[in-house]
């Protein structure tokens, strides 16, 4: 088994995440990381995209055709599939991905930190407020890994989505919060690879120069994979685009549980495979 920690950086794109995150490229540029260009599913919308990444099913299998669709996930996912195996699960996430996967609707009050092992998301804590601080949710992050010590924690900040909505991504700003957020990864991905986590790095979708998502556009759908570990062969795998579906099985893979039946099986260039040796 492999612990891992996937990140999902909400609305970062992929020609910025190339640009303005000297951190994440140095690992890529020293071979201590492999990279991937990905096109996210249609539409490229949030709770779309977290269902996309989380069941490894497009919108027409899964149903979550639109950000308004406020449900349970009726798809197995990551979290599901991990906590039946006798894994322990955490996240520091928006609220929807607790509404897909915990409670639905989600209650401000009650369930902004939810603690239920008979959950598939065992160990959570919420947040509702788009401009919640990154650095806020990035601690609550490291809080959940270093007192529930999960073998799959998911962690979801805001920021650069929601300054790419008020400012377009063709702004200072929007590239300003992507530089801070590598500069906050580059307080917590060297201490994570010491401790043998396989780490990804990922977005659900990009932003226009328009200030939107929800399109065909390569600036919306584009987006950037980082993946650490050791059964990942360093390199850019950049010359063809990833399909978003491959991310969920990819997960499984490294947790060392077998994907849903509806999973996509997709081949990711450079995974090896191979488990951690001793």
């Amino acid at each position: 088994m492999s612990k891992t920690i996937v990140i999902v950086l909400d609305g970062l794109r992929y020609d910025v995440m190339v640009s303005s995150m000297g951190y994440l490229n140095h690992l890529v540029e020293k071979e201590r990381a492999a990279f991937y260009k990905v096109e996210s599913e249609l539409p490229s919308l949030s709770r779309p995209l977290y269902e996309v990444l989380l069941t490894g099913t497009p919108c027409f299998v899964n149903g979550i055709t639109s950000n308004q669709v406020v449900r349970l996930s009726r798809q197995q996912s990551v979290f599901h599939l991990a906590s039946k195996a006798g894994l322990k699960t955490a996240a520091a996430a928006y609220y929807w991905v607790s509404e897909l996967y915990q409670k639905a609707p989600f209650d401000y009050f009650a369930d902004r930190i939810q603690h239920d092992e008979t959950y598939p998301i065992q160990h959570g804590m919420f947040y509702f407020e788009d401009s919640y601080p990154d650095s806020h949710l990035l601690a609550d992050g490291e809080y959940l890994r270093r007192v529930y010590d999960p073998d799959f924690l998911y962690i979801h900040p805001m920021n650069i989505d929601d300054t790419g909505h008020k400012f377009t991504a063709d702004s200072a700003a929007y590239r300003g919060q992507a530089l801070k957020m590598d500069s906050m990864l580059a307080l917590l991905i060297p201490q994570w690879i010491e401790e043998g986590y396989h780490i990804l790095v990922t977005s659900d979708h990009g932003m226009n120069e328009d200030g939107q998502h929800g399109g065909t556009g390569e600036g919306e759908r584009n987006v950037g994979l980082l993946a650490i570990g050791s059964r990942f062969t360093p390199g850019r795998y950049t010359d063809e685009s990833l399909p978003q579906l491959a991310l969920a099985s990819l997960m499984c893979n490294l947790l060392d549980i077998s994907p849903s039946a509806d999973m996509a099986n997709i081949p990711v260039p450079g995974y090896t495979g191979l488990r951690n040796l001793p």
